[in-house]
């Protein structure tokens, strides 16, 4: 096995131990390990004895931390083949490295549909590497499931039917917190910094939609930053000078500890709103606890390294599967847990499909996905996809940031 192709075909060792745990990921031990099975209807990628999916994500170049959430989604597979897999089929996911690169994603893409023949493409990793092979996925009628991405381009039936997103959609979250702010602080006058990219425009896309008319009343100021900038610093000092009593923050990466770092020596103090996928732990501590005590973000997933869900079966399942596959990872780190329910909600999904494994029987029930829940999802939250909405979530807990844990405020619905 290399960095670049990681397929696994694992034996058979440890069945009750696998059977065990997957029972702790919430899937039901029954349906695992049947000793015999009906033959089914199939697709290519999709036999009696196996379920062949494709998978790219950066296990190298600028986003490679991210490629945890890819080892994290194989590992679970390769537990589970352990207890027989999926209704006695063993599921093989094939991973390839493509650097987060475009025309890298688009090679190995083609290679995993025209050359491995896999069933689906799952778990893919970006918004630009995502985008260059929707168009070819969707016109050869591939499920591309569960991309890690928000995008609103990954939410659109209509258009790209094949396509899902595998995290929030950044509008949908955008206007959720809109709608918020339009109802209970109607007076506040809002500032908002965003990166230059899809997920910026998407968010604040949404956001303007949810303050409706009180948007031109509500928006004072909007700034935006480039990936490559070193600080943002000269952003935030411009828009503190307004005197803002709100500040939507959609900073990511080192961004996120800057700005936040930032707004505290100004001595500026307006309540500040953080992107969900962005406020982990780990990007907050750098900035200090006297900086954060008081963020706030709208939130749909759990932090693995909050005490408060450390007795939590998915969690401590996740850590077995860690300390097990992948003992390197940070047991802290959020992407390897994010990875890990990727791959549950994935297990759930080819057990709805039962024996029949054709392209459209997948795609159908992977987008339905109404009343189902993965381990990450915090606790009332559960998935709102739809055969005409594609979007993850329609609810998310309003939270508070105190001495380095999130704490529940409220629930807030999109509408």
């Amino acid at each position: 096995m290399t960095n670049n192709d990681r397929t696994f075909t694992p034996s058979r060792r440890q069945m009750l131990r696998g059977l065990g745990l997957a029972a702790a990921a919430g899937v039901t031990p029954g349906l695992l390990a049947a000793p015999a099975i009906a033959r089914g209807k199939y697709d290519e990628g999709a036999s009696d004895t196996e379920i062949r999916l494709g998978q790219t994500a950066p296990y190298s170049g600028p986003a490679s931390y991210l490629g945890v959430m890819a080892r994290a989604e194989v590992a679970y597979f390769e537990r589970l083949n352990r207890s027989g897999g999926v209704r006695g089929r063993k599921v093989r996911i094939i991973s390839l490295d493509d650097a987060y690169s475009p025309p890298k994603t688009v090679e190995a893409t083609r290679r995993l549909v025209e050359s491995d023949g896999v069933l689906a493409m799952v778990g893919s990793i970006g918004t630009a590497t995502q985008t260059a092979v929707q168009r070819y996925l969707n016109g050869k009628k591939i499920p591309q499931l569960l991309v890690g991405s928000g995008a609103s381009r990954f939410n659109q039936p209509d258009r790209f039917p094949w396509t899902t997103p595998g995290s929030g959609v950044y509008a949908v979250e955008g206007e959720t917190l809109g709608r918020y702010l339009a109802a209970g602080k109607p007076d506040a006058k809002v500032v908002i910094l965003s990166q230059a990219d899809e997920l910026g425009r998407d968010y604040v896309s949404g956001f303007r939609k949810g303050l409706g008319a009180r948007a031109a009343q509500m928006l004072v100021k909007e700034a935006v930053y480039e990936a490559a900038e070193p600080t943002v610093d000269s952003q935030i000092v411009q828009l503190a000078s307004t005197g803002a009593d709100v500040f939507i923050n959609l900073t990511i990466g080192k961004f996120l500890s800057q700005s936040v770092r930032k707004a505290h020596e100004l001595g500026w103090k307006p309540e500040q709103y953080l992107l969900s996928g962005a406020a982990t732990v780990s990007l907050l501590k750098p900035a200090g606890t006297a900086a954060t005590n008081g963020l706030l973000a709208p939130r749909s997933i759990r932090s693995v390294s909050s005490p408060q869900w450390a007795d939590d079966p998915g969690v401590k399942d996740y850590q077995a599967l860690r300390a097990e596959f992948l003992p390197n990872v940070d047991p802290t780190d959020n992407a390897g847990f994010s990875g890990y329910s990727v791959g549950v909600l994935i297990h759930q999904i080819l057990e709805k499909c039962g024996d029949d494994l054709t392209r459209e029987n997948l795609l159908r029930a992977a987008t339905d996905l109404r009343g189902m829940t993965s381990p990450m999802n915090l606790p009332g939250i559960t998935f709102a996809t739809s055969p005409t909405d594609y979007a993850l979530y329609k609810n998310y807990e309003l939270s508070r940031y105190e001495n380095d844990d999130w704490v529940r405020v409220k629930t807030l619905s999109a509408g």
